[in-house]
């Protein structure tokens, strides 16, 4: 068994509008070229078409700590915020006009469980606080899925925007027992591939203490390999969806990014709120003077550091990408994977914005002529 190297032979097209800006040097001048490419390549995407349909789905609500979600400008006394990992559904079509569905963050809490950071957390606050204050669950994966009229076998594509506190053999499948356990696991998705960036599934091979914290460890050995496409920078799946890298929160990381009526969305945790990618329209005390005494006009989701230049520069392409937010045109279409909720136990750390979801079209089941 072996991944598969060649996206192209699953239907997927590299697209290379970024190329040259990700290489511009001295870095001062990087962000302003990533604009001048985010404008040719949004003009392209935007002409091609649109997806067929889009829905969110609550799955979880996890503690986050406050001074992570906002790199420490947030003024506020809780020690934690609660961010909401939302099942994305997308469905489109491809470049032959087959129907197919991408499923995006399909998180399942029992294996971000196993992250070090919040097996931790357990052991600081015991189960009780750690599972019902600090963690709330609203819907399994299979369960959000059924919402929209799908199961795991309907599903083409799953992707992530990075793999911290996933446990991918959960998803992927393995070859081999997990220790403890007498048989493989089956295949969550039997149909789907795995779209990852290169960078990223290396990151499991040999994890750095500065990433140690976040991923599961051990979460993707024996995994079914089969089904896993390697990505080595910017791809498009279809008309009006693609994979945008956006390196630096990870050395993987990249951003969903579809092209709806309401023009673009961007999906990614490189910020936890609205506030991440807007801090001169901040209401939460700190965020706006931290922009303005740093001239910085992003404030980075930093609970890890792989390159926090990097990072910032793609939280400038995501906004250069995104489209104006119908509700309130000055907040701009990036949607985070994982939302800080509004609870007033986090007061005065709460949106100054919510996205809530993404919600176009009707997600239908798959035709049987579909290769199924």
């Amino acid at each position: 068994m072996a991944v598969i190297e060649s996206p192209e032979t699953v239907g997927i097209k590299p697209f290379h509008e970024f190329d040259e800006a990700n290489t511009v040097w001295p870095r001062g001048d990087r962000p302003g070229a990533i604009r001048e490419a985010a404008d040719a390549f949004r003009r392209r995407f935007k002409a091609a078409g649109q997806v067929s349909a889009v829905r969110t789905v609550d799955l979880v609500t996890a503690g986050y700590p406050t001074k992570f979600a906002l790199a420490g400008a947030a003024r506020g006394l809780n020690p934690y915020v609660n961010i909401t990992n939302r099942l994305v559904v997308v469905q489109f079509e491809d470049f032959d006009s087959e129907p197919r569905t991408l499923v995006w963050e399909p998180t399942i809490p029992d294996g971000s469980r196993e992250a070090p950071f919040y097996a931790q957390l357990v052991e600081r606050y015991g189960e009780w606080i750690s599972g019902t204050v600090l963690t709330e669950e609203y819907n399994t994966v299979d369960g959000a899925l059924s919402l929209c009229g799908l199961t795991p076998a309907d599903v083409d594509f799953v992707s992530f925007d990075h793999l911290h506190v996933q446990d991918m053999r959960r998803l992927m499948g393995t070859t081999q027992p997990v220790e403890g356990e007498l048989e493989s696991k089956p295949p969550h998705f039997p149909r789907a591939k795995f779209l990852c960036q290169r960078r990223e599934v290396d990151t499991f091979k040999s994890i750095h203490p500065m990433q140690w914290a976040w991923y599961v460890p051990g979460g993707m050995d024996d995994v079914i390999e089969d089904n896993l496409v390697l990505l080595d920078g910017d791809v498009e799946l279809g008309p009006g969806v693609a994979l945008v890298s956006t390196p630096g929160h990870t050395d993987g990381n990249q951003s969903l990014c579809i092209n709806t009526p309401d023009g673009v969305w961007v999906s990614s945790e490189n910020g936890v709120c609205a506030d991440n990618w807007h801090p001169h329209l901040s209401k939460i005390p700190g965020i706006k003077k931290e922009a303005e005494f740093f001239g910085r006009e992003v404030i980075l989701n930093s609970n890890t550091l792989e390159d926090s230049i990097d990072q910032y520069d793609s939280m400038v392409k995501e906004k250069a990408l995104a489209d104006a937010n119908r509700e309130d045109p000055r907040w701009l279409n990036v949607f985070p994977s994982s939302e800080m909720v509004g609870w007033r136990r986090q007061w005065p750390v709460v949106p100054s914005f919510t996205y809530g979801g993404v919600n176009y079209g009707r997600i239908e089941p798959p035709p049987a002529s579909n290769g199924r």
